[in-house]
């Protein structure tokens, strides 16, 4: 399963497990955020388009980290002039890895405890009888 979202301007396809740079939030690491515009869902070989967002769909990241990306040098030249000036940037992004893509109505896949596997198998063997 996968999705499309929208953050700031940019749109992101995403999955569960993936790791992507969005622009920077001041959020700690281990902090949750929820991307709310899912522009695009796709799952069991149907894809849903929203319009513009798919309503009461979210997927749920965790914060990783706080990077810089690569430095960019700028040359502002004026000629005849002779002015020169060098300036430099690194653009600030939050690393975020994608928990899950709740989508409601669906139920998510939780492993069955060891309570209700028992109560199956007893269930099983008093019907057999």
């Amino acid at each position: 399963m996968y999705a499309v979202i929208e953050d700031g301007s940019m749109q992101y396809k995403v999955a569960e497990g993936e790791t992507l740079d969005i622009d920077f939030r001041k959020a700690e690491p281990g902090e949750r955020i929820e991307f709310h515009k899912v522009l695009l869902l796709s799952a069991d070989d149907t894809a849903t388009v929203g319009t513009p967002t798919i309503p009461d769909v979210r997927v749920v990241a965790e914060v990783v980290d706080q990077t810089k990306g690569p430095k960019i040098a700028v040359m502002r030249f004026r000629r005849r002039k002779r002015e020169r000036r060098k300036v430099g940037h690194r653009q600030r992004y939050t690393r975020v890895k994608i928990k899950e893509i709740v989508v409601p109505g669906k139920a998510a896949a939780a492993p069955a405890s060891e309570s209700a596997t028992a109560e199956i198998q007893e269930e099983g063997s008093t019907n057999g009888s």
